[in-house]
């Protein structure tokens, strides 16, 4: 029997995590904002994560309850990336151009991969090739909105591009990283797909003027009925996406996207602030800060080659076949370069990978570090660059921000 001495302090320690989590949350925008600093914001989270880590200050303890919050922070953002997500991005030339995109990528990797696999570089062939092929759509949807990017055609473009580079990779690792065999994914991929068909006639079946007053209602008294029933929805779409031995990334994102064609244009702004409030304002932040924690830094300082490299082939694999396979729709090389070098950023897909990984016990935590530093190397260095050829091109006005669209292939 725990002693009630025992559970205090056992709370008291997880607290004293939490807080300093939150501390690092509250300083990085205020650093990022007082200094000027041009870095993604999610940089920052995860340095001052590494510093607070058990290697350098030992201030946080990752235990199941931090765990949990990272986890659904992770969950958070992925919603957010189906949430943003505009059905016309992947559709007609937006959704042509992606494909390709992703497809040249996977070949890439596959290759890449192969050749490092037979030097004797990486063991892991699938799970090393699955974070080469993706892109930190929920990371870079904030900057692009920021810079008023996201509704242009570059924004429809990226957001296609992100788009299968996130749900491309999500069914690899559900597909290929599962303890299951490769027969029970695809079943458990089956069962998730008309689960998710199912919740997304819910809306329907339960339309009524009585019932859409009386949630709507709620948007302006205690019960919050819309944000209860949002994270009910996104909770449940994890929760099926675990049981049935899947990544719960998968089922965050099918979430944002069911919830994004569900919900009316009246609510969409009021339920969309509220719940960024909940992502944005507590559990993102705990998500990069864990990963930050989690990062094997000492690995990385004693040889930081294999990371360098990684990185590089993040920006060959993804980003160059992008720089020639959308010549056409985005005639300005300027604004090409740009559009490689975000389709290029990768962080989440990686944490999600190598926690996999590590879990089973197949990536040693010096492994995941590299390819973890790696993402979040070309979160700092890609958009950054990207922000500077794109400030060479002249203020907005003066250039081309929003590149025509033109013949595709």
């Amino acid at each position: 029997m725990i002693s009630i001495g025992t559970e205090s302090a056992a709370l008291g320690a997880e607290l004293n995590s939490l807080f300093f989590i939150m501390l690092i949350a509250v300083l990085a925008p205020l650093l990022v904002g007082l200094l000027r600093l041009k870095v993604a914001e999610v940089v920052i989270l995860l340095g001052l994560g590494i510093l607070v880590g058990p290697e350098i200050l030992d201030l946080v303890e990752v235990d199941a309850s931090i765990s949990l919050l990272a986890q659904l922070g992770l969950g958070f953002l992925f919603f957010f990336a189906g949430l943003e997500l505009e059905p016309g991005a992947i559709k007609g030339r937006y959704g042509k151009l992606a494909a390709i995109g992703w497809g040249c990528t996977l070949l890439a990797a596959g290759i890449a991969t192969w050749v490092l696999e037979s030097m004797g570089h990486i063991e892991n062939f699938i799970g090393f090739a699955i974070v080469l092929t993706s892109t930190a759509l929920g990371t870079l949807l904030p900057v692009l909105r920021d810079s008023g990017e996201l509704k242009t055609p570059f924004g429809k473009f990226f957001m296609g591009a992100g788009a299968i580079g996130e749900f491309g990779p999500i069914l690899a690792i559900s597909l290929f990283l599962s303890s299951m065999s490769s027969f029970e994914s695809i079943i458990s991929l089956v069962v998730m797909a008309l689960a998710a068909f199912g919740l997304a006639k819910v809306p329907q079946w339960l339309k009524s003027e009585k019932l859409r007053k009386l949630i709507g209602a709620g948007h302006y008294s205690s019960s919050q009925t819309p944000m209860r029933i949002t994270i009910l929805f996104l909770v449940g779409l994890l929760a099926i996406a675990a049981s049935l031995g899947l990544d719960v990334v998968l089922g965050a994102f099918i979430a944002g996207v069911i919830f994004r064609l569900n919900m009316s244009h009246d609510a969409e702004n009021a339920i969309h602030t509220k719940v960024e409030g909940i992502g944005f304002g507590f559990l993102i932040p705990i998500f990069f800060v864990v990963s930050g924690v989690n990062i094997d830094i000492i690995s990385i300082i004693e040889d930081p080659e294999p990371m360098l490299v990684v990185t590089a082939l993040l920006l060959i694999v993804r980003g160059l076949p992008q720089f020639f396979i959308y010549r056409n729709a985005i005639p300005v090389t300027r604004d090409r370069i740009r559009f490689s070098l975000y389709v290029a950023t990768a962080l989440p897909i990686i944490v999600a990978v190598t926690t996999v990984q590590v879990e089973a016990g197949v990536m040693t935590s010096a492994d995941a570090a590299t390819l973890v530093g790696a993402g979040a190397l070309s979160v700092l260095v890609f958009p950054l660059t990207a922000y500077l050829v794109g400030r060479k091109g002249g203020p907005k006005g003066e250039r081309d921000t929003e590149p025509e669209v033109v013949d595709l292939i």
